[in-house]
């Protein structure tokens, strides 16, 4: 506590992060900022963020930007466009659904999908993807039997069988009823295409030959096969409708139609265009909607909206079926807290957004997991955002970007703090000149999609306001009046700053203007008598902040 008549020098340095708690706060953190945060490439210093420059202008919404080879894909309204690095925009597919679009790559082919189709591009033919067409019976007699083999893709309602001829029989009965009349089966007798000699009859699923196929010279190796197609209702809407999807050991796993809120599905190994009908899973008893996959800690987590039951996330470890292979069991975690937004691996923290903010998975699968809070600094502005649940995630630069319309609150993975025996993250906040409809980095820079167009976050000769406020400060002596030292304050800054003060009885004043700084400035306080001072650093422009020294007199005790 300090005495009457000391001086307390106070130094504001090591700037942190913002705290939306409350105005009496940690120095190091703001109950008020905005638009800066730490280029740590640069400068440890706070610094005015980049501002929006327009890369590509597009007619409609931008839904995803993507990067594939030396293209850039974007998804814009209801097309995809191919942008070359000159700008030249071509439309190479339309009938997009106009939502947020994601994309992978396998084997050097794009993967594309928008919640209502699933498109493939290896750089020269965009298609939707077609399926692989499964053999779902060998070593068939003519009158059926034989051995399951494959099981039937969603993707496709096509499927093979494959049978042993005996040189007598003419109908070959195949192992689906009523398959589809608009698609002629494809005969193959020795590997050979057959066109005519036999009759199909649809309703019944069997091919009637004129003349009857020989035996195979092979003892026991099928000789007549039967590509035919067999639609079954909501297979292919199944997996189109998804909405999410997450890459994880080797097979690319869907969900988030809203038709099958707690379904999860994914392809077989190392092709993303078969997905078994029996490569499913459901999450938990009720339909409560999935609304995030992440792959991490060796699972996959699978989060749900709030439900009554009380189990909404839950994992998948990969283990060995001796009938089935490879499958994900599913399995419930220990936490009870719903997924209301999104969720994402965030420099291996399992985080998810729930109706309270964001949380962080402690602990892996091995152990009892627990929620960790890790948004305690922002929540009271973060989760009162009218669109909260429709939130963007991107990692840049080390930050989590939290966009949610033209806000974005920025987690600092290189700062974090202790928060009740847990880990938290330092945060900054944003408000941007364009609301944001999608997000994606490469090559270290930021691209922004927006109602009218791609923007990438470079421009650093734009105007910007941006702002730094000091926590209230009552110097050590919360019961005694202070006054400022005549030698004013000197702060460590660059480019053009404006300086305002405000003490418990008064708005913020301007008391000085400094322009082209490029070291330090001094500014002239003069304030007497206060409870508690607080300093707003602002600019129009770009400004640095790395460290303000401010001192004051102790008087004596504040009169009631």
């Amino acid at each position: 506590m300090a005495s009457t008549g000391d001086r307390v020098e106070r130094i504001y340095a090591n700037f942190r992060g913002v705290d939306f708690r409350g105005e009496e706060i940690n120095l190091v953190r703001s109950p008020d900022s905005l638009n800066v945060y730490k280029d740590y490439r640069e400068t440890s210093s706070i610094r005015t963020r980049p501002g929006m420059k327009l890369a590509v202008e597009f007619p409609a919404k931008v839904y995803g930007i993507f990067f594939y080879k030396n293209l850039k894909l974007v998804h814009s309204g209801k097309n995809l466009y191919t942008v070359t690095s000159g700008g030249k925009k071509t439309i190479i597919y339309s009938g997009l659904n106009e939502a947020v679009s994601q994309s992978f790559v396998y084997e050097d082919t794009w993967y594309f999908k928008d919640g209502k189709n699933y498109l493939q591009y290896d750089g020269t033919t965009i298609k939707e993807v077609e399926g692989y067409v499964p053999t779902t019976s060998i070593g068939r007699k003519p009158s059926g039997g034989g051995s399951v083999h494959e099981d039937v893709n969603m993707l496709t309602g096509k499927r093979k069988n494959t049978f042993l001829a005996d040189g007598g029989s003419l109908d070959f009965v195949l192992d689906a009823l009523n398959i589809d009349e608009d698609y002629p089966p494809i005969v193959k007798v020795n590997d050979v295409v057959v066109t005519e000699g036999y009759t199909v009859n649809y309703a019944e699923g069997k091919i009637s030959f004129t003349k009857a196929p020989d035996a195979p010279l092979t003892d026991g190796q099928d000789n007549v096969s039967i590509e035919f197609r067999k639609t079954v209702e909501k297979y292919k809407n199944s997996i189109l409708n998804c909405t999410l999807l997450q890459v994880f050991d080797n097979r690319v796993f869907f969900s988030g139609n809203p038709d099958y809120p707690s379904v999860v599905w994914h392809c077989s190994l190392n092709d993303p265009s078969y997905v078994s009908d029996l490569d499913y899973y459901r999450e938990g008893m009720d339909n409560s909607q999935i609304r995030g996959l992440v792959a991490g800690n060796n699972a996959l987590w699978v989060f749900r909206e709030p439900s009554e039951s009380n189990t909404n996330v839950f994992y998948h470890n990969p283990a060995q079926d001796d009938d089935y292979g490879k499958i994900y069991p599913s399995s419930h975690s220990s936490i009870t807290i719903g997924c209301v937004g999104r969720a994402i691996n965030f420099n291996d923290d399992i985080i998810f957004f729930s109706e309270r903010g964001m949380e962080g998975i402690s602990g892996d699968i091995t152990t009892e997991q627990v929620a960790a809070h890790r948004s305690s600094m922002v929540d009271r502005k973060l989760i009162a955002e009218p669109d909260y649940k429709n939130m963007i995630l991107e990692e840049w630069d080390g930050y989590l970007l939290v966009i949610i319309g033209d806000k974005v609150y920025l987690a600092d993975s290189r700062a974090m703090l202790n928060n009740e025996n847990h880990a938290e993250y330092e945060w900054f906040y944003w408000s941007m000149e364009h609301t944001v409809t999608s997000a994606s980095v490469h090559d270290g820079i930021l691209y922004l999609g927006t109602a009218n167009g791609v923007y990438t976050l470079t421009d650093t000769e734009c105007n910007i306001e941006s702002w730094w406020v000091t926590p209230l400060d009552k110097f050590n002596a919360p019961n005694k009046l202070k006054t400022t030292n005549k030698r004013g304050m000197v702060a460590e800054a660059t480019g053009d700053v404006s300086v305002y003060a405000k003490t418990e009885d008064t708005d913020f004043e301007l008391i000085g203007t400094h322009e082209n700084v490029t070291d330090f400035f001094v500014t002239r306080i003069k304030r007497k008598k206060f409870k508690d001072i607080r300093l707003k650093f602002y600019s129009t422009t770009r400004f640095s902040l790395e460290t303000v020294t401010l001192e004051c007199f102790i008087g004596g005790y504040i009169k009631r």
